[in-house]
């Protein structure tokens, strides 16, 4: 009897960005919105999202997409410019030119080394083969492209979160818990990250302190199944459980 194995969160949305190279758009949809059900503060996947619905003509919802992408993470320079270009498609010029303000001060506020949208291109690339690196379980070389798209947009909180996630694989807690707490410092309301801020501590033995993390989680959003299995898992109850 064959056996198959349920591919990763990481293994999907590499799907998906096969799916939108080729341009199958409607295939990288369907890849990125289901990855959203389970890990709706994913940043980067609403903005992949947003770029498919809008090369799908959906200029509502791709517009939707950007805005949810830069509330998660207010420094994501490039979805503050998809979001100026799908306001010029909507006819919201003064709004848009907001945006195209906004992304490129972020753009510039790292440095000039690499200023625009360049700058973002090369740390989206080095995350890329990053996130390549992590389905092939080599996080030590993950970590590494990681590292250098964060020494060009350090405050790209995903790619830091995705460091983090690394440096668990590599069984280098300490610094996946810095890089957390540096994440959480700029972004309170980035779920994702305090949820795996409580696995770091948990492996750390502060189980009293994951569990702070992971009932503020499930205060903040009662919905969210992921904090309450994470608070069962160690004998706690969830808020209102």
């Amino acid at each position: 009897m064959s056996t198959f194995s349920v591919p990763t969160v990481q293994q999907r949305i590499a799907q998906g960005m096969v799916a939108w190279e080729r341009d199958d758009y409607d295939a990288a949809l369907a890849v990125f919105q289901e990855v959203l059900q389970d890990h709706a503060d994913f940043a980067d996947v609403h903005n992949r999202m947003g770029l498919c619905l809008a090369m799908l003509g959906r200029h509502a919802e791709a517009l939707a997409a950007f805005q949810e992408a830069v509330r998660l993470a207010p420094t994501y320079a490039e979805a503050h410019l998809n979001r100026g270009i799908v306001l010029t498609e909507l006819g919201r010029h003064e709004e848009a030119q907001a945006a195209f303000d906004e992304s490129s001060r972020l753009d510039t506020r790292d440095g000039t080394a690499f200023p625009s949208h360049v700058g973002n291109q090369i740390a989206v690339t080095h995350a890329k083969l990053g996130d390549l690196y992590l389905v092939a379980n080599r996080p030590a070389l993950a970590a590494e492209q990681y590292r250098s798209a964060l020494e060009v947009r350090p405050r790209f909180l995903d790619i830091r979160t995705k460091l983090a996630e690394s440096l668990m694989e590599m069984g280098e807690v300490e610094g996946a818990l810095k890089e957390l707490a540096d994440v959480l410092e700029a972004n309170p309301e980035f779920t994702g990250a305090r949820l795996r801020m409580g696995v770091v501590l948990h492996r750390l033995g502060r189980t009293e302190d994951a569990v702070r993390e992971w009932t503020r989680c499930s205060a903040e959003d009662p919905q969210d199944l992921r904090p309450r299995a994470y608070l069962v898992s160690v004998g706690a109850r969830a808020p209102g459980a």
